[in-house]
């Protein structure tokens, strides 16, 4: 197995995880051992990583004997990119052309190594719990043209991986096949995350409302929290207060950022991203919406940058 080489990983990890599925959390658990095993985490983290290996082996997993548990363990994805371009609320087959582009020819300048989907790529329109227009794509075409969006962004970013976060509107998918064909839930070949990798192979698929760990940085949709955020003064004010991490978040499709020091100076920001869709839909024409995208850059100790662009007419300010 060539060393750096995230995709034999990756691809090993999830046919460990398929197989041993009460052995191990998850496939991003499996995929770290898996790294740790091969060298590619540096000697300090493979060291450390020993240290909890042996520590998890020598503690009982339960020693009163306690009945099984439905419980649900919710754990951060941890992104490994040190130049992410975080692209939100696409709505495809409603993107912007215009703001697409002017995003990429920006970031093109910056090589980024992962493209990051922050969730709402895919409108879903036809599958909504609203009054749905007839005359709107229906969900096939959506994924077929998501594929060939996904094309067009590998002929841009050849080296970079792409990571695919489910948002508040990739969510109504799985909200229409419990509701309307509940019969096909469970079934492979009906999970959204394998609808996707179809069209999209290789696409690293990030569901059930998972934090995103940038380094030290916070990456959601902004879905997550019961209620959502919101603030009357800026959507990144509404997030600091519920999050109160440094954090970044789309969802609302507005460019804003909030920043607060506390008494030991510890600086915390947070930052919410503009859109890549259409800015005036027919159910919401009147609105503040704006274009805009994130790249963010983290360094090994875990310290990163954000550039929080907004886009008007199709450039970069």
């Amino acid at each position: 197995m060539p060393d750096g080489s995230l995709t034999p990983k990756l691809k090993l990890a999830r046919i460990i995880y398929n197989e041993n599925k009460l052995s191990f959390t998850n496939v991003e658990t499996v995929r770290s051992i898996i790294r740790t095993l091969t060298g590619s985490c540096g000697a300090k983290r493979i060291k450390e990583a020993d240290a909890a290996l042996i520590e998890d082996s020598e503690r009982p997993r339960n020693p009163y004997n306690i009945p099984k548990s439905d419980e649900t363990i919710y754990e951060p994805y941890h992104l490994e990119g040190e130049r992410i371009l975080g692209l939100f609320d696409i709505h495809f087959p409603y993107h912007s052309i215009s703001a697409l582009t002017g995003a990429f020819n920006w970031a093109k300048k910056r090589n980024p190594d992962t493209i990051l989907f922050g969730g709402d790529s895919l409108d879903c329109h036809q599958l909504s719990r609203f009054v749905r227009d007839p005359k709107m794509r229906h969900f096939a075409d959506e994924l077929n043209g998501f594929g060939e969006l996904v094309e067009a962004i590998r002929k841009a970013f050849p080296k970079a991986k792409l990571v695919f976060k489910e948002g508040n509107h990739e969510e109504r998918y799985n909200n229409f096949l419990y509701t309307k064909a509940k019969e096909l839930s469970g079934v492979e070949e009906f999970k959204l995350e394998n609808l996707i990798r179809k069209r999209a192979a290789d696409i690293e698929y990030i569901g059930d409302k998972r934090i995103i760990k940038a380094g030290d940085l916070n990456i959601i949709h902004g879905h997550e929290f019961s209620g959502g955020v919101f603030s009357p003064v800026n959507i990144a004010r509404g997030l600091f207060l519920k999050a109160k991490v440094s954090a970044i978040q789309g969802h609302n499709h507005q460019t804003s950022e909030h920043t607060e020091t506390n008494m030991n100076e510890k600086i915390t920001t947070t930052w919410s991203v503009g859109c890549l869709s259409e800015l005036h839909p027919a159910y919401m024409p009147l609105n503040k919406w704006n274009h805009g995208f994130a790249f963010i850059e983290v360094d090994k100790a875990g310290e990163f940058d954000v550039q929080n662009k907004r886009i008007h007419k199709g450039e970069v300010l």
